[in-house]
């Protein structure tokens, strides 16, 4: 009987004891500070990975980004700055140089040059902060896009120039420089649109964009220079330089005056040099601190 009091009340004991832990444990509970503003945004220490929330929006001037690629402007450089969830600032230069030389084309001897520099600035405007679609308006400030060619006639060669046919001279070739300016408005207006933000809104360091529109850089210019002697017949009977005041001079002069107006005529619906280009880019914090890596809703 005494045994029996004795576990009885050693029971009740124990009892008493996990009650008043449990009630304990309870109120330390309902005491819990309350979870800080922003919390669903929060990562611990056990996340395995960063989670960027779906309004991630990086301070202004936070991040930098650089590109390379290619385009109908030549190679292309650009540096890219966030200024808010929506826009970026994007400057961009082009550069590309090419020789040709000693191309023979219907007895002519041809070598040409292709000078591509272009330097511009651009607003990019994405409506859909975490997808790259874009509209970009800018501007570019600095144009020398330009072609230039050397060509020399084989003696004997015909040359037919507004209608008149000429021969190339034996003993003095014809020869011809032409210079085909594709800047007639070295600062020009440019609307493009594309796909790629340099700077990713969702987070991440890669992009690939691509880009297409036009520069507004007015008409294409040409010049053309000849020299050398002409013939009116193929057997070099009549013949003299086409840089005196002669007869043949003065009509092969005219005849060339002409011919190089028809072709600025054929020209001059060419206003738009169009712009295409794709690229890598790549992006990353131009300063730290929570304003420039802390998430925040918007």
């Amino acid at each position: 009987m005494k045994n029996t009091a004795l576990c009885l009340a050693l029971s009740l004991a124990a009892a008493s004891t996990g009650l008043f832990a449990q009630a304990t444990q309870t109120a330390s509970d309902d005491i819990k500070p309350p979870s800080p503003v922003g919390s669903q945004f929060a990562i611990t220490s056990a996340s395995p990975h960063t989670w960027t929330p779906p309004n991630y929006s990086p301070a202004p001037f936070s991040r930098l980004a650089f590109s390379g690629g290619i385009g109908s402007m030549g190679v292309n450089m650009q540096v890219a700055v966030n200024a808010n969830r929506y826009m970026n600032l994007r400057g961009v230069g082009n550069f590309f140089n090419y020789s040709l030389n000693n191309v023979s084309v219907n007895g002519f001897e041809a070598s040409g040059t292709v000078n591509f520099a272009t330097a511009g600035a651009s607003l990019d405007f994405y409506p859909f902060p975490n997808h790259g679609f874009r509209l970009s308006p800018g501007a570019l400030f600095y144009n020398q896009n330009r072609v230039s060619a050397l060509g020399l006639a084989a003696p004997g060669t015909s040359i037919t120039i507004d209608g008149t046919t000429y021969y190339s001279e034996t003993a003095d070739p014809l020869s011809a420089s032409a210079s085909l300016g594709l800047n007639p408005s070295r600062q020009a207006f440019t609307m493009t649109t594309g796909w790629g933000n340099m700077i990713p809104r969702p987070g991440g360091h890669w992009s690939f964009p691509f880009e297409i529109g036009a520069a507004f850089v007015g008409a294409p210019t040409l010049s053309v220079v000849a020299g050398g002697s002409a013939c009116l017949d193929q057997a070099q009977t009549e013949c003299s330089s086409i840089t005196g005041s002669s007869p043949i001079a003065t009509a092969f002069q005219s005849n060339l005056s002409a011919q190089v107006a028809k072709w600025k005529n054929d020209m001059n619906p060419f206003k738009i040099y169009p712009i295409f280009s794709a690229g890598a880019a790549f992006s990353f914090n131009l300063r730290g601190g929570p304003a420039s890596q802390i998430a925040r809703p918007q």
